[in-house]
């Protein structure tokens, strides 16, 4: 009994230098609050500027992982290529998330920064793991957080029903997740997903049983990362939450839950598990729906936020296109992970901007604009036209690489699914352009109207959406510096 022990311990002693960035996560989670309870009274900026500081420490360390693959805490936590990149992702895109809510939020929400870093922390959960336990822990952390978020700037009923939708909605799928987890740990007496004893379990079950307690499961997965049928919480959600948080909603959440997705398709497509092959067809139905579903909806929307949520949708099935083409090299679809997170980054910046100048997120809003506000809105058709997919930008190079690599995955043009993909892939960037370019529509080429707010002031984020509208040309010139970045 006191070997075990000794053993447990040292193991667990072992594994703390893989878990480096998440003790600097969990210090700055304390000392924020900390910071929100009693320093904020000396300096009232003093959460905003920690938590800063903990993000750029956590990036540090992160940088310092890049190459190291390695398991630790009985190979429930994975340091490799897949998990540094993505939260190297995650970490930048905290930090740029952390000045939006400072900038927008300006009065005394200590608290927000310290929920913020929590979900960043689950998202690190998701993106490390092969144990279903773990990665239900992360996906409620992140969940709870992004409940949190949504919430605290409720300021009328909109706000307040975007909030409670987003809990219940959220409360059922992890209830659902659980119950399908619970299935399968008494199927297999195992919960680490890529573990041959979990597997073996998993084909000497019931298949029907097998199936649907890994339907269970995909709920939660699916909740996260927004795609058919789980989707319908995202549109009032997007629209209801301060723009801030929607930033935060389309980015983060979604990174850590396609690489708990990736992870978990590349341990079992390559298997003789009888799942593999349904899980193949699933993802490939899941992604046509979700880019047909998120495309045509986006087109029936009159508000930029609402009209980027279901673009948000869209963009999930592709994610899913390129995890169905992701085997052994990562580049490309961590290409694309950043181009859609710089992307949306972009774009909700833009129309923040925009709602401070008109007091409203409606495209019709825009109408004249173009001309009073020329940079920005020449800026943002240059998002658009990235997020539609075409050239010069990194939406362009981003799409380009996906589907190159989904010929070279399959090596068969004739191969149905990969058809498919293919097709609707290209008619829904095709879709896209129609509702992409009703921004600089109304911009440039609609009358004016009277606006009672004043023309927009040169400020930080104003400056952060310009930089990264240069990092979306530059990369799309330039890919290979992301791409060897990744290789």
């Amino acid at each position: 009994m006191n070997t075990a022990l000794t053993n447990i311990l040292d193991q667990i002693i072992n594994s703390v230098p893989l878990f480096k960035p998440e003790l600097a996560l969990i210090t700055g989670f304390v000392i924020s609050i900390f910071s929100s309870l009693f320093l904020t009274k000396i300096y009232k900026h003093s959460t905003y500027i920690t938590t800063l500081l903990s993000l750029i420490a956590v990036g540090y360390l992160l940088f310092d992982q890049i190459g190291q693959t390695a398991t630790g805490f009985s190979e429930s936590w994975i340091v490799d290529p897949l998990s540094s990149y993505a939260r190297i992702i995650i970490v930048l895109s905290a930090f740029v998330i952390t000045i939006f809510i400072k900038h927008r939020h300006s009065c005394n929400n200590g608290d927000v920064y310290s929920v913020l870093l929590a979900a960043v922390l689950g998202t690190h959960v998701l993106s490390s793991t092969s144990n279903w336990l773990l990665a239900f822990i992360g996906i409620e952390m992140v969940s709870i957080a992004s409940y949190i978020l949504v919430g605290y700037f409720s300021k009328n009923k909109i706000q307040a029903e975007a909030a409670m939708k987003y809990a219940l909605f959220g409360s059922v799928c992890a209830a659902v997740m659980l119950y399908g987890l619970s299935l399968v740990y008494g199927l297999t007496g195992d919960l680490n997903f890529e573990a041959t004893a979990h597997l073996q379990g998993l084909m000497d079950a019931p298949e029907l049983i097998v199936s649907l307690a890994l339907l269970f499961v995909f709920v939660g997965i699916g909740f996260k990362l927004g795609f058919v049928p789980f989707h319908v919480w995202t549109p009032d959600v997007y629209q209801g939450a301060p723009t801030s948080i929607t930033a935060f909603l389309s980015t983060i959440p979604k990174v850590g839950a396609l690489i708990l997705f990736a992870r978990l398709y590349r341990s079992w497509s390559s298997t003789d598990f009888y799942f593999s092959e349904l899980l193949e067809w699933y993802m490939v139905v899941v992604a046509i729906a979700t880019m047909l579903i998120g495309n045509l909806a986006a087109l029936r929307q009159q508000d930029a936020k609402r009209m980027m949520a279901y673009s948000s949708i869209g963009h999930t099935g592709f994610l899913l296109m390129a995890i169905y083409a992701y085997q052994d090299s990562a580049a490309f679809l961590f290409f694309y992970i950043s181009a859609y997170v710089l992307m949306n980054l972009a774009a909700f910046l833009f129309i923040d901007q925009l709602e401070q100048r008109t007091g409203s997120t409606a495209i019709n809003s825009y109408a004249g604009l173009g001309k009073k506000m020329p940079i920005l809105f020449t800026a943002f058709s240059l998002v658009c036209i990235s997020l539609v997919g075409l050239p010069p930008t990194i939406g362009f190079m981003g799409k380009l690489m996906v589907f190159s690599a989904l010929f070279d995955f399959t090596g068969a043009y004739d191969n149905t699914a990969v058809i498919l993909l293919l097709a609707v892939g290209a008619l829904t960037s095709v879709i896209s352009l129609f509702f992409y370019f009703r921004i600089p529509l109304y911009a440039f080429l609609r009358k004016s109207e009277d606006h009672a707010k004043q023309r927009i002031a040169p400020n930080t984020l104003l400056y952060v959406s310009y930089a990264f509208t240069i990092l979306l040309i530059f990369f799309g010139l330039f890919p290979s510096f992301l791409i060897d970045l990744f290789n």
